[in-house]
């Protein structure tokens, strides 16, 4: 975890500075302030921590471009708590931890249930047609059942690749075929690596 205290004779901005020049041109910064008015900067907020203020985020990043620029901060927590019981009882039908599904859902589509990819990808967890087909969802806009057929594939996927959280979360992004004809590693395209690392950080951190 990236932290800088803000020193005696510096300012925010000058800390601020410092801690993007130490991270990577792709991250999320937020702000923290302690009890005795110490101010922090990090990378990897504490897992449900209420304290920290998210404060900058890359646009360099092609990923975020494309599931962040539609909705602003604002609206993806407001989402995030009208989705949350929705999410809590989908993650329970289909044996998964609701918090994993709270990070997929952030990564993919940041809570925004009219998200629409390049590829075609619909609604919070970024359903294809196929796979829409595939779980039997007749419409990806409608949350629950965007959430259904999305939790029911990611069921599927950590069942197919022995729980490997990773693994699965690759399958997601890139496909089980693709994982699969890489040895059942994660597949060595960008993107997917990027999605595997804001999943899993997302997911251990409760974010």
């Amino acid at each position: 975890m990236l932290r800088r205290i803000v020193k005696p004779g510096w300012s925010r901005l000058t800390a601020l500075a410092l801690m993007l020049t130490a991270v990577p041109a792709s991250a999320e910064i937020y702000k923290y302030i302690d009890r005795e008015g110490n101010v922090y900067f990090t990378n990897l907020p504490y897992k449900r921590s209420a304290g920290f203020e998210l404060i900058w985020r890359s646009r360099e990043d092609p990923f975020y471009a494309d599931s962040y620029s539609r909705i602003n901060l604002k609206d993806m927590n407001q989402n995030k708590l009208r989705f949350s019981n929705m999410i809590a009882k989908v993650a329970k039908r289909t044996r998964l931890n609701p918090e994993l599904l709270h990070a997929v859902i952030r990564a993919e589509s940041a809570y925004d249930p009219k998200a629409l990819s390049k590829k075609g990808a619909r609604g919070l967890m970024q359903l294809m047609p196929g796979t829409a087909d595939r779980y039997g969802v007749n419409d990806s806009w409608d949350p629950e059942q965007n959430l259904d057929g999305g939790a029911r594939y990611l069921r599927d996927l950590l069942d197919m690749f022995d729980q490997d959280l990773k693994l699965a979360v690759a399958a997601y992004n890139a496909g089980e075929n693709a994982v699969k004809k890489y040895g059942n590693k994660i597949p060595p395209y960008p993107e997917t690596v990027q999605y595997v690392r804001k999943v899993v950080t997302f997911y251990q951190t409760g974010s």
